[in-house]
């Protein structure tokens, strides 16, 4: 039981796993006599370009039997009216077959190799019969969404009858269309009609505007009752037009071009997609509707009466027939004029993969890579907002040559292009970033319209990597830093800082690198990127971007601004900031232990009333039960008077440690895989700015993580209290400085409660 289900799971998985890449017309209608055309595309490898091309017919059993091929065979049958060309430059074929008889309808398939072996694609070629008389049936071959006009001949004895026609159907079973008596078929309404000329006419003309595909088919005209009327059978062929084939690749664009004529260049036109069921559903059209299935993949635009409408980042649902025509509405009809395509998307694409959604946080950025064809290096890029159709389609927002004059207000520091000749590709990034950015953009070049590509910008919760300053003021001649700080999952990445322009975002070279006005030094230790700016000047004035590159592709960015001011306007230079920075830090600090001191019950002072005995134990000895009042009303005079200057000289000496010890190196180690390496976390302008804690009686623990790939780390702070053998925790010296305040207050509170609620001695 298990070999049979395995043997037919082989049996069929080569036919469900593979779709073959060749692509033809589906099916092709001509007229017996005429000849007919047939365009095979096939991916344009090295393989396949000489490769042996072929076209065959199926037989009953599945055998496909060559009838002739690039090898330079020639079937008997094909003999002096058939070619075969090929064009291996664009990956295709062209087969002409001249004087078709209809003994040439059937099924075919043209292919690339071996035949049934895979690579190649079916096709029904139908011959209809000319118009004229055949075996006594009158003939009709017209194009679909044309007019015919079919003569119903009969004899003076019926003049006064009623004449009708009806449409054949199975089992010789005749349904009735239409009769001069008022009646018409549902199918016909608004399109079908009688013309009788007089009362002596012995012919009448059965009407049909705006053919359809369901109007083919065995017809009879009647005039008179079935028994002695006079009958007359007819044959109407509907031809449907040869569709222009279209070959796209998998996530790549395309373009359809639909020229109508000068008859309906004022009419509305539309471009629908026809599904199994045979109905058009729309695509877009000129009156600005499109359809939700197609939400920022569609471009469109019409001049002269042409209307273009680009379709990208294919879905292999996209394939499939598609029609452009005309209607007051815009809504899709068959009619003509008409034009039609048939889309066919390879799936077995080299076309380059990105994706197609990008997210990023508010006040973050994104960086999107655009691919275009490498062969047209110097095409101008561009990258624009889609928006919707019925507005204004998708205004440039920046282009190689720079910002979009027009945009830059709105993205002024914000919005750069790189454009990276050579390799097929060009990167766009958007920093800064609000709700408002949320949408689609596409990638576009004056070139190739196959290379185009769309992308969606979401904007999701979370908080930017990298972290600066939003602006920084400083006087001319001064010196200023500018500090920026990566998290440690970029610590393998390139850094840079660069001067944003609206022509680009210019690179600041490095310590290295040269000894100019403007030094970038990124210290891996302590993971800032700082930027130095030495005697600024009014043209150093502008935006500048902080950002990672993961080999050549850049990640993420941030910009700050730097203002420069005319002497003694600004906020001082680099030794200000700083000191204003401490001067934050030291009044937080000393907030932040006196709330600790007060809130936090380890701290708290007991002010229960004490026995005498337990408080001689104390640092004051007890007073004496006999001395007078006074002389504790003195002591606590004095008390009251030592302890606030013991707090304000505590205070002092607080502020000098904290300022000495932002001058210390408190480093704490992790591990990186296999590395190690000190991070200084007091380089930090302000701790608060990057989200540090103080916490107090805990150490930093370096955790030592491997992670399959690229080398990561983590980095946690944990309790190093332990139940055996408790260690004794690490600080710094502001960490000293802060606990020895505590303990001055509360040595200062025990003195004044055992002061106050004890008996004083002399």
């Amino acid at each position: 039981m298990m070999f049979f289900f395995l043997t037919c799971l082989l049996a069929v998985f080569p036919v469900v796993s593979m779709k073959s890449p060749i692509f033809g017309p589906p099916e092709i209608d001509s007229v017996e006599g005429t000849s007919t055309s047939i365009k095979c595309y096939y991916p344009p490898t090295s393989v396949n370009r000489h490769s042996r091309k072929y076209w065959c017919r199926q037989g009953p059993k599945g055998q496909c039997t060559t009838l002739i091929s690039s090898n330079g065979y020639v079937s008997k049958d094909y003999e002096g009216r058939a070619n075969l060309t090929n064009f291996p430059e664009s990956g295709t074929f062209v087969v002409n077959i001249d004087h078709l008889v209809q003994g040439d309808s059937g099924s075919y398939k043209c292919g690339v190799g071996i035949n049934n072996r895979g690579l190649s694609f079916d096709v029904r070629l139908r011959v209809v019969p000319g118009s004229g008389v055949l075996n006594g049936t009158q003939v009709y071959a017209e194009d679909l969404g044309g007019k015919v006009s079919i003569s119903c001949p009969f004899t003076s004895a019926n003049l006064p009858n009623v004449k009708s026609v009806c449409k054949q159907i199975a089992d010789k079973h005749c349904i009735r269309v239409i009769d001069s008596a008022g009646y018409k078929g549902p199918n016909y309404e608004g399109r079908a009609k009688l013309i009788i000329q007089g009362t002596t006419q012995t012919e009448f003309f059965f009407v049909i505007d705006q053919l359809q595909v369901e109007d083919d088919g065995k017809y009879v005209c009647q005039a008179g009752d079935d028994s002695s009327g006079d009958k007359s059978n007819v044959d109407l062929h509907v031809l449907k037009p040869e569709p222009e084939l279209v070959y796209a690749d998998l996530g790549s664009s395309v373009r359809f071009d639909c020229a109508l004529g000068p008859e309906v260049v004022n009419v509305a036109k539309f471009l629908c997609q026809e599904n199994k069921e045979k109905t058009c559903n729309l695509v877009a059209n000129t009156l600005g509707q499109w359809n939700q299935a197609f939400k920022g993949r569609i471009l469109s635009q019409n001049n002269n009466g042409v209307f273009s409408v680009d379709v990208t980042n294919l879905r292999k649902e996209d394939a499939g027939p598609y029609l452009c025509g005309a209607n007051s509405d815009g809504q899709p009809r068959k009619s003509r004029p008409s034009q039609a395509w048939q889309l066919f998307v390879n799936e077995e694409t080299t076309f380059p993969s990105r994706p197609s959604v990008v997210k990023g946080v508010v006040g973050g950025s994104v960086a999107v890579l655009c691919p275009y064809n490498p062969k047209e290096v110097n095409s101008v890029k561009s990258w624009c907002r889609w928006e919707d159709i019925q507005n204004s389609g998708c205004p440039p927002l920046v282009q190689s040559t720079g910002l979009v004059k027009n945009q830059y207000e709105q993205y002024n520091g914000r919005l750069v292009l790189y454009d990276e000749p050579g390799n097929g590709t060009y990167t766009v990034i958007l920093n800064q970033l609000t709700a408002q950015d949320a949408g689609f953009y596409w990638c576009l070049t004056n070139g190739d319209i196959h290379w185009r590509s769309m992308v969606e910008l979401k904007i999701v919760e979370g908080q930017p990597n990298l972290k600066v300053p939003k602006t920084v003021n400083v006087e001319l001649g001064e010196t200023v830093q500018l500090t920026c700080h990566s998290p440690c999952k970029f610590y393998s990445y390139k850094k840079f800082w660069c001067k944003w322009t609206d022509q680009g975002c210019s690179a600041l070279p490095s310590q290295d690198e040269g000894s100019g006005q403007a030094v970038v030094n990124c210290d891996q230790n302590s993971q800032l990127i700082n930027l130095t700016l030495k005697q600024v000047t009014k043209g150093d004035e502008g935006w500048y971007w902080c950002g990672v590159k993961e080999g050549l592709q850049y990640r993420e960015t941030v910009a700050v601004y730097v203002a420069v001011k005319e002497k003694g306007t600004g906020s001082g230079a680099l030794s200000s900031v700083r000191a204003a920075a401490a001067e934050d830090e030291i009044e937080t600090s000393v907030r932040k232990v006196e709330s600790e001191v007060v809130q936090d019950p380890r701290l708290s002072v007991d002010t229960q009333e004490k026995d005498p005995e337990d408080a001689a134990g104390g640092s004051i000895a007890s007073a004496d039960p006999g001395s007078s009042a006074g002389q504790g009303g003195s002591s606590k005079v004095v008390v009251s008077t030592l302890v606030p200057l013991a707090l304000v000289l505590a205070l002092g000496v607080l502020v000098v440690g904290v300022l000495r010890a932002r001058h210390r190196k408190n480093v704490d180690r992790i591990s990186i895989r296999s590395y190690r390496t000190d991070i200084s976390m007091s380089d930090f302008e302000n701790s608060r700015d990057f989200g540090a804690n103080d916490n107090m009686g805990a150490s930093p623990v370096s955790q030592e993580t491997t992670l399959g790939g690229k080398d990561e780390f983590i980095a946690t702070t944990e309790n190093t209290v332990e139940t055996e053998e408790p260690k004794k925790a690490k600080r710094s010296s502001k960490e000293e400085a802060d606990m020895a305040y505590t303990a001055f207050l509360l040595q200062a509170n025990n003195m004044a409660a055992n002061i106050q609620d004890s008996p004083s001695k002399a």
